[in-house]
């Protein structure tokens, strides 16, 4: 029998549900599951053989998230643009931009980390793409990894 998911241990990076939104965004997603990975284990130093980080990202779906009480706690970046991503569509109006290059992309999350979610997108697959380049290399995903280490830390 497997072991039980420990939520709370859980750093959620969101996709849509759509094929268009399977194909393109989850292999970003995936991307920004594996920066999530090397930046928490930075942060945390890596858990002792045989033991489960105190951290992990996990790529789900916007309908298993959204329909997730628990899950909806927890630390998120949801990749996608609104019409690919409902939990996006949500966050738009929701969550204050931090870049925004005129009609081309988007990264919404809030500077001070009082709310762990982000929205991270682009008006089209390759805009996204471009959109995941920004959030990972002007530090934003470090700035968010500060905030749900702070949370998991009791800062």
């Amino acid at each position: 029998m497997a072991a039980e998911i420990d939520i709370d241990r859980l750093v959620c990076i969101v996709v849509g549900v759509q094929l268009r939104a399977e194909l393109g965004d989850r292999p970003l997603a995936y991307r920004v599951e594996q920066e999530l990975r090397h930046r928490l284990d930075a942060a945390l130093g890596k858990p002792p053989e045989g033991e489960p980080p105190r951290l992990s990202p996990v790529v789900i779906t916007d309908v298993y998230y959204l329909n997730n009480e628990e899950m909806r706690t927890r630390p998120v970046i949801s990749v996608g643009g609104p019409a690919m991503n409902a939990l996006s569509a949500m966050l738009v109006d929701q969550l204050p931009t931090a870049v925004a290059i005129e009609n081309t992309l988007v990264v919404q999350m809030d500077l001070e980390l009082k709310d762990l979610r982000c929205a991270v997108w682009g008006m089209d697959h390759l805009d996204t793409v471009r959109a995941i380049d920004l959030f990972i290399a002007k530090g934003y995903l470090d700035q968010f990894v500060q905030g749900a280490v702070g949370r998991l830390e009791g800062r």
